[in-house]
């Protein structure tokens, strides 16, 4: 009788930590992430996808991907190990070729991606997601919000007590900080809340 309790145990406590349990947002290759970008050889070459764990909105375990530069790479593992400790919920992450290289469809899906060979938007100055040393989390709660008072993604709030939202003294903003990167909403030209990138 023992034995068999023991083994109703062992068996309990492998579905409780089986791998099976977290859901799957992203599972590509870093080829299959890349595939038709713009971006010239010696930046893909600096390049590298790393797998995410993290707590969605449906308070379960979801596992994503980001593409982002080796030198950033660090940084935001850790970020997403505090993000996954003080569950900070994370939509989704997706490299961001699953909506056709395009950064509006990413945030309008509420989307956190890294790496995007793109301009800045309204110039023809190449962004810091250009070269994978910018990441954007959670654009629905943290949306842009420009000196005219236009808010994007179009429909998003910005509102420190929702959960997902970053404000001066939330634990990833100070951490990410402390390394060298700079957080979007403390710009003045406008507010880039879900924006964080590394000069």
């Amino acid at each position: 009788m023992k034995k068999l309790c023991f083994f109703a145990l062992f068996l309990t406590i492998i579905y409780i930590v089986k791998p099976n349990d977290i859901i799957i947002d992203s599972d590509m290759t870093f080829e299959e992430a890349t595939k038709g970008t713009k971006a010239p050889k010696e930046i893909l070459d600096s390049l590298c996808i790393i797998d995410v764990e993290y707590y969605s909105f449906d308070n379960k375990l979801h596992k994503g991907q980001l593409v982002l530069n080796i030198a950033a790479k660090d940084d935001i593992i850790e970020a997403f190990k505090i993000a996954k400790k003080i569950h900070f919920p994370i939509n989704k992450v997706i490299p961001i070729i699953k909506y056709n290289w395009s950064d509006d469809e990413s945030m309008e899906q509420n989307n956190s991606s890294a790496f995007n060979y793109r301009f800045v938007a309204g110039t023809k100055r190449l962004s810091n997601h250009a070269t994978g040393r910018a990441v954007d989390i959670n654009p629905f709660q943290n949306p842009v919000i420009y000196s005219n008072g236009r808010i994007s993604p179009k429909g998003a709030k910005y509102d420190i007590s929702k959960k997902g939202t970053f404000s001066s003294d939330n634990e990833i903003v100070i951490f990410l900080k402390s390394r060298g990167w700079r957080w979007g909403g403390e710009w003045t030209s406008l507010k880039d809340n879900h924006h964080f990138d590394l000069p």
